[in-house]
């Protein structure tokens, strides 16, 4: 197949200031720790955050960061002026934004559901798998936990949008310093396949552009590994010297000059790859 929107696109990649970087998700401080001494050790950013534009004033443009808190609150906190992003249009067949699921691997059903009771107005019901679908699907609730002895709980509560991530978040901590695996499939039997370990699964609805972006505009985070955004064309191992991030004595401006002229020589130096098909990386 043939056509625009097949063919090959150059990633938009672009110089900007780490504080107008929006995150619309929690950075997980057990991964960002390791990020922050990695980029030190090795002296260079490997893979670009990914960013789309937030609503505003040209000259005051802020970005909501959809893949990447990890590594923004990373350079944050290693204290550096700026950071090189891809910048993607936030739509199909640029973005295409899908869930992940939470396999757990530790804790019983009583403890968990002991936990979630202390979390006020969350509600929580037993449910028949299919009808917890059914309910998941019609975002009648804000997730579904399903266990090794067959049961399915449902939890629900919120009144909009922020109500309901704020009890989104405080579900995820009843498990998040606990070990889990983040999955794309909602089946129990998949993740125990491939995990034996795992005791339940706690599957979340399909969310919408524009509630990430709502939230982010009002400073609010999603819990940390839920989001998964595809992103078509995606930048890797640009591999930019630390030296470019932490120079604060060039404007935005020169930085992305320098930046554009990388780019043209990397392409002349034909050191620019493209792949269609799907790959799995060893090295990460």
């Amino acid at each position: 197949m043939s056509g625009p929107e097949h063919e090959f696109l150059l990633p938009d990649l672009r110089f900007v200031a780490v504080e107008r970087l929006v995150p619309h998700e929690r950075h997980d401080d057990r991964r960002m720790t390791p990020l922050v001494q990695r980029i030190r050790e090795q002296a260079m950013l490997k893979n670009p955050p990914i960013a789309a534009p937030l609503p505003g004033p040209r000259a005051e443009q802020r970005f909501v960061v959809l893949d990447g808190a990890n590594r923004v609150a990373a350079a944050r906190a290693a204290g550096l002026p700026h950071l090189v992003v891809q910048v993607v249009r936030y739509e199909p067949p640029h973005v295409e934004l899908r869930t992940w699921y939470h396999a757990l691997a530790e804790g019983s059903r009583g403890q968990f559901e002991m936990a979630a009771g202390r979390i006020p107005g969350l509600r929580c019901r037993d449910e028949e798998a299919l009808h917890a679908r059914a309910l998941l699907a019609r975002r009648e609730v804000l997730a579904t936990v399903s266990f090794r002895d067959g049961g399915v709980l449902t939890f629900a509560g919120g009144r909009d949008l922020a109500e309901r991530n704020n009890l989104l978040n405080a579900l995820v901590d009843v498990y998040r310093d606990r070990r889990f695996y983040r999955l794309s499939t909602d089946s129990l039997d998949a993740a125990t396949a491939r995990y034996p370990e795992v005791t339940a699964l706690v599957v979340f609805p399909h969310f919408e552009p524009a509630e990430i972006l709502e939230l982010a505009t009002r400073g609010e985070h999603m819990p940390a590994g839920i989001t998964r955004h595809l992103i078509r064309w995606r930048a890797l191992r640009i591999n930019i010297a630390l030296d470019q991030l932490a120079d604060d004595g060039h404007a935005l401006e020169e930085k992305n000059r320098w930046l554009n002229e990388w780019l043209r020589e990397k392409l002349a130096m034909r050191e620019v790859r493209f792949y269609e098909e799907s790959t799995v990386l060893f090295d990460e």
